[in-house]
């Protein structure tokens, strides 16, 4: 991944430079006051991209091995009779199996040297498979998170129903600003947010940044204040918060580019330009890689589960009233 060689279009970077035909003609000209120095200073910053052209076998095969390992994951929790069916929250796992898969799917979509092969509709179709099971994924780990403690208290079949559809809703919702931005450029899928979709552009970076960052510090807010108020109940913490370490970085870098484009935070120097440029590559690189970790986090969850007898229930007054009398009795 990264050759320079090939000439990319990168959409995500935050263009500082000077278009390369005027620079071009600028070293052309004869300029008797401009000495070298000031020359190299007025040239174009071209960034080196992480993801380009011959990133393809990357996309791809991540493509293969998330399929196989969120189907695995997937056959042997549906299966009938198998020991995983006993997790309380068997549902929240299924959907975030789902996800992943579907993820993994459209990642071949997604990749920058598939030319050709996208239309216009299969890639608005892509991005909003890809953040809306992302979205999807990041809610049902918070939902899961927070109300994991109450899972087995006699929950209604039809909330628990209600409160996953909205989940869903709410994640196809915050994936309309990156579907409606994408389009088809040279025959690659990539995200533009050309011209009336330039404000869509910060809509989306804050629904990243919201739901991969804010939430799951928001989570350890709630947890830490539960349990300095003495609540027995708090936000359960386990192995699938490792799920938003691979998206933080990408809720983070589409912030900053966000500051950046809007001139919030001004990047005068090359070598900063091209450490965002970087930055905001290696984050997309490693929210893709989460279709591949994530069924192996699912299949640890039920792991622990299965090989973990649940811990006993204390008993109620009554309950404690009766062998206080049979006690006495005896």
């Amino acid at each position: 991944m990264g050759n320079c060689l090939y000439p990319v279009a990168d959409d995500n970077s935050t263009n500082l430079a000077l278009e390369e035909g005027f620079w071009s003609e600028f070293l052309e000209t004869d300029y008797p006051d401009y000495n070298e120095a000031d020359m190299e200073a007025a040239a174009p910053c071209h960034s080196c991209p992480l993801l380009d052209y011959s990133s393809l076998p990357f996309f791809i095969l991540v493509s293969i091995l998330g399929i196989l390992a969120g189907g695995t994951f997937l056959y042997a929790l549906l299966r009938p009779l198998f020991r995983w069916q006993l997790y309380q929250d068997r549902s929240t796992l299924v959907q975030l199996a789902v996800g992943s898969a579907l993820f993994s799917i459209v990642v071949p979509i997604l990749a920058r040297g598939l030319t050709g092969a996208p239309i216009t509709a299969l890639c608005h179709l892509a991005h909003l498979v890809a953040y809306g099971s992302a979205f999807a994924q990041a809610l049902l780990i918070g939902y899961h998170a927070y109300l994991g403690p109450q899972l087995g208290a006699g929950q209604v079949p039809g909330l628990r129903l209600g409160i996953t559809m909205g989940l869903w809703g709410v994640a196809t919702l915050l994936s309309l600003p990156v579907t409606l931005g994408s389009d088809t450029s040279q025959g690659l899928c990539t995200v533009t947010f050309s011209g009336e979709w330039e404000m869509l552009r910060y809509i989306h970076a804050a629904a990243c940044f919201a739901v991969f960052v804010l939430l799951p510090l928001g989570l350890l807010g709630a947890k830490g204040l539960k349990r300095a108020l003495g609540r027995v109940t708090c936000s359960w913490v386990d192995i699938l918060w490792v799920w938003f370490i691979f998206w933080w970085p990408q809720g983070m870098s589409l912030g900053l580019d966000s500051l950046v484009r809007s001139r919030a935070i001004v990047v005068s120097t090359c070598p900063a330009q091209q450490a965002l440029d970087m930055l905001l590559d290696v984050a997309e690189a490693l929210a893709i890689l989460h279709c591949v970790a994530t069924p192996l986090l699912l299949a640890w969850v039920c792991h622990q589960a299965t090989h973990t007898s649940p811990p006993s229930l204390p008993l109620s007054t009554t309950q404690t009233s009766h062998l206080d009398t049979l006690g006495g009795k005896s």
